[in-house]
């Protein structure tokens, strides 16, 4: 069980890692631009790694239908509106919101999986929430206000994305000879497939803004989307996959505010606040219970 919470604190990292880019050319171009390019980054290299590993297996169109459609919610609809609101308000206050996800999680796992959370995991997943919420409090002060627009596209992310998790883990236990690349290679062209249909909508002209970007640009957002997307989906549903309890697997992935928040002082050349020291003593508390 401990790879699996390995698994996912990679997962967590590598899309710390990601979310700078994202949010950066999500303001610059568009979230939903962002969304449409890492989903093709991330559809290609999980083919080539599927073709690498031996080709693909045999999938009914139940389970196929099954990963298009956890795709759709969750690299689809949960990341278009996690972007939009990273672009708004910050990676940092919209991955608080997260907070609420492991929660959600474990009690609809607890219905379709019959999973229980032991009492331990309970406690590691409230150490989380409570140190997101402290690391949060120094930005919300700074503001003095919600931004109530930005607060809905975070909340309606976050529920679309433990949507599609919990599509996926239930795909997976309907095809148990399905590696975890192929999963994700299906759930990319779900959202692919979703974004083609929102292009219709409303045009996002993928290919032109690729062109007025340059080279420089687009070698930054792939990176960003290869980290953020590809290697983060390969963490995560290895450990969606073999984990026997969804919501802790959810409640280290918040953790995403804490690494987000270290690479921005980074970037920034900024010590750590007193916010963030003491939000990571709650995430080794929070550690401490789930080892």
């Amino acid at each position: 069980m401990e790879k699996v919470y390995i698994y996912a604190l990679a997962a967590n990292l590598s899309f710390a890692i990601g979310v700078q880019f994202f949010t950066h050319y999500a303001r610059r171009v568009s979230s939903l631009w962002v969304n449409c390019f890492k989903g093709l980054v991330a559809a290609l290299l999980f083919g080539v790694t599927v073709l690498a590993q031996g080709g693909f297996h045999g999938i009914s169109p139940e389970t196929a239908a099954l990963f298009f459609a956890s795709g759709m919610m969750g690299l689809g609809l949960g990341d278009l509106l996690l972007v939009k609101a990273f672009s708004l308000m910050g990676p940092g206050r919209t991955m608080m919101l997260f907070g609420f996800q492991p929660l959600m999680i474990g009690v609809v796992s607890y219905f379709a999986f019959g999973q229980a959370l032991e009492a331990g995991k309970i406690y590691a997943v409230l150490f989380f929430i409570v140190c997101l919420f402290i690391f949060s409090l120094e930005s919300f002060k700074k503001q003095g206000h919600w931004n109530a627009r930005a607060s809905l596209y975070a909340l309606a992310g976050v529920a679309f994305d433990g949507l599609g998790v919990l599509v996926t883990r239930y795909a997976f236990n309907g095809s148990p000879g399905l590696n975890t690349v192929e999963g994700n290679f299906y759930r990319a062209l779900g959202a692919l497939l979703l974004f083609a249909a929102l292009s219709t909508v409303k045009p996002f002209h993928l290919v032109s803004k690729m062109k007025e970007l340059g080279r420089k640009n687009l070698f930054w957002i792939t990176l960003g989307s290869v980290a953020g997307t590809y290697m983060s989906l390969m963490f995560y549903l290895t450990a969606v996959r073999y984990s026997g309890a969804l919501a802790a697997v959810s409640g280290i992935a918040i953790t995403g505010t804490i690494f987000g928040s270290a690479f921005e002082c980074l970037a920034e050349k900024k010590l750590p606040s007193r916010y963030l020291l003491v939000s990571f003593a709650f995430f080794l508390g929070g550690m401490a219970f789930l080892f």
